[in-house]
């Protein structure tokens, strides 16, 4: 949208009143949300293996009594 366009929808919008400002809110969410939905879903699965080199060699058992015995101080 050129920039003049915009500029014309914002001085409409700033015209209306309340009641017209929150339809006009929900509908926008309503578009907004359609085109989020179009988005590729993801899945936690696509992380499985990353950062798999940071534990290589570590001792599991130490690392969690390390990590449990910090929690007290």
């Amino acid at each position: 949208m050129p920039k003049a366009n915009y500029n014309q929808v914002i001085s409409e919008i700033k015209t209306l009143n309340l009641s017209d400002l929150l339809r006009l809110l929900e509908e926008m969410a309503t578009l907004i949300r359609k085109k989020m939905g179009k988005t590729k879903t993801r899945s936690i699965l696509e992380l499985k293996g990353k950062g798999k080199d940071i534990w290589k060699g570590l001792n599991v058992k130490n690392y969690i009594d390390e990590e449990r015995s910090s929690w007290n101080g």
